[in-house]
């Protein structure tokens, strides 16, 4: 359906990138978006190789390539300092002929905008809260809501019986100026630490404990754990970290779009549609996906046949992510460690 109108309701990562295949198909595009300015705080992620991959055929993945760096060496530790397991990641990058990369938010954020800016149509509307989802839709062809967790365009249109659910633990992230010399996580009892590279000199840090733990109980959270677990936290400033409370949308939802008679089209993507614990760290991945596999849908016609195309790449397998995510959050943030630990020590080293 080259020459339709789209409106895309969140400017995040899976919002622009929407964007960016929206028009890339010919269409006109509008992103509106609640904040003020755009959100360009935040510590990094990982992007998968099918990812990397989408992104080429978005045509923004040269400009991640100069700020990204390689994960390749990574491992599982106890608290003091003995190794579990070691992350596959070189099974990664040998099956997918690349490496799993690791980004700083913001400069996913610029390079998104940057291939907006290179169509140079494409309005981006600060400030714009979307309250009447109908008032939109009714103008357009097709609405997106990329509008997260607590997105508006998915009540609107489909309810509230899926929503936000706390998992219980909050996480504390930030970047450290500290190159760590380890790299991967560090699994406590009903607690855990993590450490990636960033970008040289700087370490991607994060710290997950339960609800109620404040930033100034973090140091005494990892007292005497190994190794530069301590000396990271003594190095950084409380008021620097973000905190992160970890939820996921439940239950999950029947369907990622609304075609039905008598409605206008609208298709969910990202945390809109599936938003996750960050723990096997695809959130960020799976907008991407999302964004792409809504692209190369364009190609049916008409637009209701688009629609159940997107829903039926994405929604199960962004949905069995989902679940493995929250699975594996209650397996490593488990006080049964004893019993966890020895299931670690059976991976494939």
């Amino acid at each position: 359906m080259p020459g339709g109108t789209a409106t895309v309701v969140g400017a995040g990562i899976g919002g622009l990138a929407t964007a960016i295949g929206r028009r890339r198909a010919g269409w006109a595009v509008t992103v509106l978006e609640r904040r003020t300015e755009l959100e360009r705080y935040g510590a990094a992620f990982g992007i998968h190789p099918t990812a990397q991959s989408a992104l080429d055929r978005l045509g923004v993945e040269e400009a991640l390539r100069d700020h990204a760096v390689p994960y390749r060496n990574a491992r599982i530790r106890t608290p003091d300092g003995h190794t579990l397991a070691r992350l596959l990641l070189e099974r990664i990058e040998k099956k997918a002929g690349r490496p799993e990369l690791l980004i700083s938010r913001p400069y996913v954020i610029d390079a998104l905008l940057a291939g907006l800016d290179a169509f140079g149509d494409v309005q981006i509307k600060l400030g714009e809260t979307v309250t009447e989802v109908s008032a939109v839709t009714a103008t357009q062809d097709l609405v997106v809501g990329a509008d997260g967790i607590r997105s508006a365009v998915r009540t609107a249109r489909f309810g509230d019986r899926s929503g936000p659910r706390p998992v219980g633990t909050v996480a504390w992230i930030g970047i450290a100026d500290f190159e760590s010399p380890v790299h991967g996580e560090t699994w406590g009892s009903g607690r855990f630490f993590g450490l990636t590279p960033v970008e040289p000199g700087r370490t991607n840090r994060y710290a997950t404990v339960p609800a109620a733990t404040t930033a100034d109980e973090l140091r005494v959270s990892f007292a005497g754990w190994h190794d530069p677990i301590p000396r990271i936290l003594d190095a950084t400033d409380p008021d620097t970290w973000i905190r992160y409370e970890m939820r996921h949308l439940y239950p999950a939802l029947p369907t990622f779009v609304s075609t039905g008679a008598g409605t206008d089209p609208v298709a969910l993507v990202g945390d809109a549609a599936h938003a996750m614990t960050p723990n096997l760290g695809q959130g960020a991945c799976t907008a991407i996906l999302d964004a792409d596999a809504l692209t190369r849908a364009v190609t049916v016609a008409p637009l209701p046949a688009v629609l159940r195309a997107y829903d039926r790449e994405r929604r199960r397998s962004a949905q069995r992510t989902a679940f493995a995510s929250r699975t594996l959050h209650r397996f490593m943030s488990t006080e049964r460690t004893r019993l966890r630990n020895g299931a670690v020590r059976l991976l494939p080293g």
